[in-house]
């Protein structure tokens, strides 16, 4: 009987889900903006994005296109379980767009211990798994 090498262990990082309702986001990130939905009737936000207004159910929509100001309002360190798409470490936080809505993304350029409730912080863009560029968070006047 002979013995079988070892399954040798494959990793992949899946591609980005891109549909009709979030092709916007994307295309405008990899131009270096932050795109928001919005309702075509009664002009809520919507991030992220959906087919359908969940204030007034209108199909209708258009994008705005955000500042990239922010403040954080929440956030976790991630070390379990790692994708292959990151570094580890990993800060994600949720902020409070200027424009009125929420945005989770990674933040780079603070050390952990230094984030705050209330930070300024701002939208910029990184490279990401398979080319795509995609929202970052960092300090006001950072680099991403």
């Amino acid at each position: 009987m002979s013995a079988e090498a070892p399954q040798e262990r494959r990793t992949s990082v899946p591609g980005l889900t891109v549909t009709q309702d979030n092709e916007f986001f994307f295309t405008a990130a990899r131009e270096g903006r932050l795109e928001i939905q919005r309702c075509g009737d009664c002009k809520t936000l919507r991030h992220p994005p959906a087919p359908a207004c969940a204030s007034c159910r209108s199909f209708a929509w258009d994008t705005v296109t955000a500042s990239g100001r922010c403040t954080l309002h929440s956030w976790t360190v991630i070390h379990h379980p790692q994708d292959p798409a990151f570094t580890y470490p990993l800060a994600v936080g949720l902020v409070d767009l200027e424009e009125g809505t929420r945005l989770v993304a990674d933040i780079s350029g603070v050390d952990h211990d230094d984030l705050r409730l209330g930070m300024e912080l701002e939208v910029g863009f990184a490279e990401h798994a398979h080319g795509e560029m995609l929202p970052q968070l960092r300090p006001v006047g950072g680099a991403a």
